[in-house]
């Protein structure tokens, strides 16, 4: 099996540092379209107008068709199935270009539909809220034919807007909570997973981190994932581990990087979770 891909943001493209990019799916073919397994090193939103196909992202399946939105978090793994050829906008950005701005590092993890857990990370879209999202895009697309001093600042005003409408379509189509500012210990949990889960798999662990109890975390993801910590936990690590698995690791290398006491117990807790042992998983990809 071939490695996992990644591929990396092009901040001097245009010459000085610009942590955002846009530009037509049509265009990007060994980027976007890319049928083997890769990831992504940055954040990306794909505007589909039109085309057909399936895609995989972390192993969830999504339906390709006109007007749908795919959104990829930096290190989901996915592939691409197109059965009609697309076309669109791919809008892609590092965390930093509205990280320096807002100065909140939980900034990203407040909407619904990256570092997704439980609900898909696509949505399709009536005609006319769709547009509106086009018409954001144009704005982008505009101000990187003419790039100036303040381009940055405006392009990431049109940025946090799309953002934001994009969270409310989404928390509509799924019928999820839509407030970007719910119990910000949720938001530090998800972050902390996504930095700590090799060395860390306890509750206990990540209630100490952001002094809470236990309970109190149980409680706060229950009520804005529908998952309890541990489930949450779980999912995240069994998800870092099938990367492992992507990348020809034996058992035994990802059971001690992965902190497990031996081979067995680590196959004994893949199977528990997945239904499949790690060596019929990897047989499978």
């Amino acid at each position: 099996m071939a490695k996992i891909k990644t591929y990396h943001f092009l901040p001097y493209k245009y010459g000085s540092e610009l942590l955002l990019d846009i530009g037509r799916i049509e265009t990007l073919k060994n980027y976007v379209l890319d049928s083997t397994l890769h990831q992504l090193s940055f954040y990306e939103i794909l505007f589909i107008e039109e085309g057909n196909g399936t895609f995989t992202l972390d192993e969830n399946k999504g339906v390709i068709s006109p007007r749908t939105i795919i959104f990829t978090s930096p290190g989901q793994i996915r592939c691409w199935e197109i059965e009609e050829k697309l076309s669109g906008y791919a809008l892609f950005f590092e965390k930093d270009f509205l990280h320096l701005f807002f100065s909140d590092k939980l900034f990203l993890y407040r909407f619904q539909y990256f570092h997704q857990y439980l609900n898909p990370t696509n949505m399709g879209l009536p005609e006319m809220p769709f547009k509106k999202c086009l018409e954001l895009l144009y704005g982008i697309e505009g101000e990187f034919g003419q790039l100036q001093n303040d381009s940055n600042h405006l392009i990431r005003s049109i940025l946090y807007q799309l953002l934001v409408v994009l969270n409310r379509d989404y928390a509509g189509v799924y019928n999820v909570q839509r407030d970007t500012y719910v119990h910000a210990d949720f938001y530090r949990f998800k972050f902390l997973l996504e930095k700590k889960i090799v060395d860390n798999r306890s509750v206990e662990a990540y209630s100490k981190m952001l002094n809470v109890s236990a309970g109190f975390l149980n409680k706060i993801c229950k009520q804005f994932s529908g998952l309890s910590a541990q489930q949450m936990i779980h999912y995240k690590l069994i998800s870092e581990i099938k990367k492992q698995l992507c990348q020809n690791k034996s058992a035994k290398e990802i059971s001690y990087e992965f902190g497990f006491s031996d081979p067995s117990n680590f196959n004994r807790f893949f199977k528990k979770l997945t239904g499949t042992t790690p060596q019929q998983y990897r047989k499978k990809m």
